[in-house]
């Protein structure tokens, strides 16, 4: 069958390149072309027998077709989640080892958050994992200047509103026996993940967060990954992950041969059935 058109744009982010919104700033600063021709929207349609470059680099054959792959990374404190910061600061991709090929994140963390990042050569992937109705949840630590109430919690737990921002419930409690002086700490599970959603509502009762790192995104842990480690995911688990997300076609979809165990294994090593987590948490930064 001849492969459908489709826009260029998603091209590109399937291929790793970037994500959708950075091909199209790629495109309006004139950097991409098509058979040796400038592209000038977005909207521009392309076959894989198109040859694509960027900055006048053809990508290569091997790229058209690739492999979905995955990696987990421990993201330091102080690094932007962008390939390139207008503000010159240094970026997540600054520091990943130099064997990894163009990689994109699964969502963002912000310059002061720390932990586990999903990257992907699929932009396709990404998207879909970040998808609120894939209900992937997300797990954080918090280390805040205060503790919550009752009532606080209660709140947090049915969902509030925070400066007109409408916030989903998030299952939250405190951390027994972790106490810094007047810190303390709370794990918080979220499906949704708006801007900077974690420290928003702390603040909202006047709170401050000092500390706030992602421990789990869907059936991923960050484990005993150290600041700055790269792990690459298993590839039976990622094709996996491609079957339920993308169905039929995609790499281990339903037209793949079964070859990939039926499990997870989590982070002590103990199987887990691969199932949809219920929507309970969201993004932070």
């Amino acid at each position: 069958m001849e492969a459908k058109p489709e826009r260029i744009a998603k091209r590109m982010s399937a291929l790793g390149l970037c994500s959708r919104r950075d091909a199209e700033r790629w495109i309006e600063e004139g950097r991409v072309a098509v058979n040796g021709k400038k592209v000038t929207t977005p909207a521009t349609l392309v076959t894989p027998e198109d040859v694509l470059s960027i900055d006048g680099k053809e990508i290569e054959a091997a790229e058209k077709t690739p492999e979905v792959r995955m990696w987990k990374y421990h993201k330091p404190a102080g690094l932007v989640t962008t390939h390139k910061d207008e503000k010159g600061r240094d970026t997540v991709f600054d520091h990943l080892p130099q064997e990894l090929p163009r990689v994109v994140s699964v969502g963002r963390l912000d310059l002061n958050s720390e932990g586990l990042l999903l990257l992907t050569t699929s932009g396709e992937l990404s998207r879909a994992l970040e998808l609120p109705k894939n209900a992937m949840a997300r797990v954080y630590r918090a280390r805040v200047g205060g503790e919550l109430t009752r009532e606080q919690l209660q709140q947090i737990g049915r969902g509030l509103t925070v400066e007109g921002v409408r916030y989903q419930p998030i299952r939250i409690a405190a951390e027994r026996g972790r106490t810094e002086g007047r810190n303390r700490w709370y794990e918080l599970t979220l499906s949704e993940g708006k801007n900077r959603e974690i420290r928003k509502i702390f603040m909202h009762f006047g709170i401050p967060v000092s500390r706030l790192i992602r421990v789990r995104y869907g059936k991923f842990e960050l484990g005993k990954l150290v600041p700055g480690q790269v792990e690459k995911i298993p590839q039976w688990q990622v094709d996996l992950l491609m079957k339920r997300l993308m169905g039929a076609g995609a790499p281990g979809g339903e037209d793949a041969p079964a070859t990939a165990p039926p499990r997870f294994a989590d982070a002590r090593g103990s199987p887990i059935r691969l199932r949809k987590d219920k929507p309970k948490h969201g993004t932070d930064a």
